[in-house]
């Protein structure tokens, strides 16, 4: 059999698939995302994976920045707008090696679970709220 493969996504249309992921969450969520930013690079910094105690940058898919909406108070104006960043490759290395998602879900996967952390959700809870974007 001959598969034909095109480019491997880069940066803009890895967002545009993060972008439509947040576009489908219930209103509930997407009406609290505020300014929460979002970015795609490449991979993440070696200052970050030191901070995180992670030796490869492979291992690092996304991360949330900030300060989660359950512990934010009126102490915290004036502090860095919350931001997800996805780090597109090991984001492409997973769906690689994985072989049984999607792109498009593993990408929702990690946006859903990094914004999770922006609502100070749980792992379960991340996992609901996937099943009703997915």
């Amino acid at each position: 059999m001959t598969r034909s493969f095109d480019k491997a996504p880069g940066a803009q249309e890895m967002e545009a698939i993060a972008r439509h992921t947040l576009a489908r969450l219930p209103a509930a969520f997407a009406g609290q995302l505020g300014n929460l930013s979002l970015a795609v690079e490449d991979f993440a910094e070696d200052a970050l994976l030191d901070e995180l105690g992670i030796e490869s940058a492979y291992q690092l898919t996304g991360v949330y920045e900030g300060i989660p909406l359950t512990e934010q108070s009126i102490d915290h104006s004036g502090t860095m707008p919350e931001r997800v960043r996805l780090f597109r490759l090991p984001i492409l290395l997973e769906w690689c090696e994985r072989g049984d998602v999607t792109l498009e879900d593993l990408v929702a996967h990690v946006v859903i679970h990094e914004i999770g952390h922006h609502f100070g959700l749980s792992d379960a809870d991340m996992h609901s709220l996937e099943d009703q974007v997915l």
